[in-house]
């Protein structure tokens, strides 16, 4: 075992794995009486330091899966932040992009191929989690087996978390026996997430040299800690939530008076972001936000938890944001962009003109990222710039029929220029900073009714972002008043990261957004359904798993 943690493994998320083929509840084998002949097990494989090195750098991989299309992506494209419409022949895609915008989707609409997607994907990485944690608990103990034994925990809970997160009670699943489950109840699956975060962030080191970057921390166990608490009603009642017999699901959700490991939720929120603010991580100064979602951005100050992507620039191991949402004609080296994702302009207009953050998005006339020069669109010669630039407008006004232009385009996570990658950047994407944390804690503290606290921590992040515009100015003297403004804050500073749809639910919003105030792009201007809180289970993980049981009004 010595070398499997003397070894310097830089970027330990990228090593290859010999993926194992474990069946869960919810896969498509049904026949589970016997072992498939090509299964890998504790007792079959992962005999060698490299082996078993491969394996963990293996479960770091599956977060990739998480992006594209997974939980991160969902999370945003259902409410105001996101929207793929239909773009001539291109991004129609069955309807499906549109299905999970405009909260149309069920357990066999368009946009339910997403779902089912991201629930393989999940329970594929606990496979891979269960079984890495079986081949290391067997292994003589040692203090750095127990540090890895921590490192798969958390990343197994965090997978929980979002499965329960979409899905509400889902399966729980700790071995690598191959049986079919039912699901437990969300308030279970809430109280597993939290027992092994409390147990692994006591075992798990505050950094890393940089040659394990990427690899998780106590930083991320708080931070996922952190989230789950602040998010604890809707967590340990998401079932009543999702009934139309309950106001809950359209009034806010406060952390205040549930009771979790600790204590109050709230003040366990509050414990899990200072531990995480009093660590090695700091906010960028003024000027300095992109720094966060650079080409280059593994060193970058703020970043607790993150999806390493690979310097080589190659297949599978980048992220694809820019290809995602620039135009066709906006890089060149790799065929061109996909044109496809935008926000809505009721989410873009959130962004001051003085606030850096606005920077992330790209509207008005638009440029080449090879060289700078003004692009058109397609149905224009590409030398035509002068009088018909490509210029991308804040509004689409119809989802179903948008052209090249309409919407306003991400930038966060910008691209590499002139260089040949299939679609696959650099930027290694992140999934709690600590921006989040100070917006956690604020909140948690406005809820615990210490209002001024809560003012402190908003102003720590928006002050140093949008200077022109100080929270200070901004009259907030009510709880409510301080609660919308950390909401509205959350959306500015975390827009793409995949954090809107549950922010939405807590604040007893997510059922009556809308893309405008007639709803003309179909999603309705009354508030929607109770049952959307949760996803459905995918029809295909019912049919193969009968102990399965659909969420309610589905």
């Amino acid at each position: 075992m010595m070398t499997l943690f003397t070894k310097s493994v830089r970027r330990l998320g990228l090593v290859g794995v010999v993926a194992p083929m474990l069946v869960l509840a919810g896969t498509s084998c049904t026949d589970l009486t016997e072992t498939p002949h090509n299964a890998l097990t504790p007792e079959t494989a992962f005999k060698t330091d490299q082996e078993i090195l491969a394996g963990v750098a293996g479960v770091y991989a599956t977060l990739r899966a998480v992006e594209w299309v997974g939980y991160i992506t969902i999370e945003d494209l259902t409410t105001d932040v996101s929207v793929v419409p239909t773009r001539g022949s291109d991004w129609y895609d069955n309807g499906q992009w549109l299905d999970l915008h405009r909260q149309t989707w069920t357990p066999n609409s368009s946009g339910s191929g997403f779902l089912n997607g991201a629930w393989s994907d999940m329970f594929g990485a606990i496979a891979k989690e269960n079984l890495m944690i079986s081949v290391i608990s067997a292994q003589p103990a040692s203090a750095k087996a127990d540090t890895i034994l921590a490192e798969l925990r958390t990343l197994r809970a965090f997978d929980y978390y979002m499965l329960q997160d979409m899905f509400g009670g889902v399966p729980l699943v700790t071995t690598t026996e191959l049986k079919q489950y039912q699901r437990v109840t969300r308030d279970s699956v809430f109280k597993f997430i939290e027992s092994e975060l409390l147990d692994a962030r006591t075992h798990l080191p505050a950094a890393w040299p940089a040659s394990y970057y990427g690899r998780v921390t106590k930083g991320t166990a708080n931070a996922i800690l952190a989230s789950l608490y602040l998010n604890a009603k809707v967590f340990k009642d998401g079932a009543a939530l999702g009934t139309a017999a309950t106001a809950s699901a359209n009034s806010y959700n406060s952390c205040s008076g549930v009771a979790v490991t600790g204590g109050d939720a709230c003040a366990m929120a509050i414990a899990a972001a200072n531990a995480v603010i009093a660590g090695p991580y700091s906010l960028s100064t003024a000027g300095n936000w992109k720094e966060n979602f650079a080409i280059h951005n593994h060193s970058a100050p703020e970043n607790i938890f993150v999806v390493v992507h690979s310097d080589a620039l190659s297949g599978a191991l980048g992220g694809n944001w820019p290809h995602r949402t620039l135009h066709y004609r906006q890089l060149n080296a790799d065929g061109g962009p996909w044109n496809g994702f935008a926000t809505t302009a009721e989410n873009f207009t959130r962004f001051d003109a003085g606030d850096e953050r606005r920077g992330m998005w790209l509207f008005g006339a638009q440029r080449s990222f090879d060289n700078g020069q003004l692009v058109t669109d397609r149905a224009t010669p590409t030398s035509d710039t002068v009088a018909h630039p490509l210029t991308f407008t804040t509004t689409i006004p119809d989802m179903n029929a948008a052209t090249e232009a309409q919407g306003v385009r991400f930038n966060k996570f910008p691209p590499t220029p002139n260089v040949a990658h299939g679609g696959s950047e650099t930027n290694d994407f992140t999934f709690f900073r600590l921006s989040e944390m100070y917006l956690i804690r604020a909140e948690a503290e406005n809820e615990s009714g210490a209002s001024a606290a809560a003012l402190v921590d908003l102003a720590a992040v928006h002050d140093v972002r949008d200077p022109g515009n100080p929270v200070a100015g901004m009259g907030l003297a009510t709880q409510q008043q301080i609660r919308d403004a950390i909401l509205n804050e959350r959306a500015i500073e975390l827009s793409a990261e995949g954090k809107r749809r549950t922010d939405l639910i807590r604040h007893g919003k997510f059922l009556s957004w809308t893309d405008a105030a007639t709803g003309v792009n179909g999603v309705a201007a009354a508030a929607r359904a109770a049952n959307l809180i949760l996803f459905p289970i995918p029809a295909s993980q019912i049919a193969s798993n009968p102990m399965l049981v659909q969420n309610a009004g589905y």
